[in-house]
């Protein structure tokens, strides 16, 4: 069986200065390796998800542990905060995605659906809309407010990495084991385009603050850029 996180791990999370590269503070307090984390839009929390099947918030000042929110029964692989900052979202192996009030930690929603484990997760800019991507190959969306599933995105051929929405919310990307990073519309969920040109599984896709570029990162040791109009690659590093 595949691996499942092909990662380098590490169960304390390390901050960084931006600018100098220093080191700012070491946030410790999961039992397991930390997967993924996510700021706040107003930086002043930190969540993390990790394997020991918790997701903890962290003050970004102080480094000061304020919640650990349980509730998953297995590893927690992805965490994202809404744009205003009031609710969290968690995908794990248990096969579900987890919504959580950011300020008591209480769960608020399951969202049940995929039938293998949910690798990734993500907030429309509106916080209306919530998607998340799994190994059982599909992207799923759903409503924020109710649990509801309103599509269901199939197209890839491998385990689905990663799933982002656009700024403007119009379109979403997908990166697989396939090799291929996907577009779809995220209102009809059409597929739209498909990027083709890495030699390994793509691990992580993100779009440019203006919407116009896309980056795919993958066990190819590359990333790539790629134009979201015409799915033209115009970059490799």
């Amino acid at each position: 069986m595949r691996e499942l996180v092909p990662l380098l791990l590490c169960v304390g999370m390390i901050g960084c200065s931006a600018a100098t590269g220093a080191e700012t503070l070491t946030l410790k307090g999961h039992t397991s390796e930390v997967i993924s984390v996510a700021f706040s839009p107003d930086g002043k929390w930190i969540a993390s998800a990790s394997t020991d099947t918790t997701v903890k918030l962290w003050d970004a000042a102080t480094g000061a542990e304020t919640l650990t929110l349980k509730g998953h029964k297995y590893e927690v692989l992805s965490v994202a905060f809404s744009r205003d900052g009031k609710r969290i979202a968690s995908a794990s192996t248990d096969k579900t995605v987890k919504l959580w009030d950011a300020a008591t930690g209480t769960e608020t929603l399951t969202l049940k659906g995929h039938t293998n484990y949910v690798l990734s997760v993500a907030f429309s800019p509106d916080g209306k809309r919530i998607a998340s991507a799994s190994d059982d190959r599909t992207v799923k969306l759903w409503d924020a407010e109710t649990g509801a599933e309103t599509l269901t995105l199939k197209g890839h051929t491998d385990w689905v990495w990663s799933v982002a929405f656009s700024p403007d919310g119009k379109r979403i990307a997908t990166a697989s084991g396939d090799r291929t990073v996907k577009l779809w519309d995220a209102v009809t969920g059409a597929e739209t385009l498909t990027l083709k040109g890495h030699a390994e599984e793509i691990m992580s896709v993100a779009f440019s603050p203006d919407g116009k570029r896309i980056a795919s990162a993958s066990q190819d040791k590359t990333v790539k850029l790629w134009d979201v109009a015409t799915g033209a690659e115009t970059l490799t590093k």
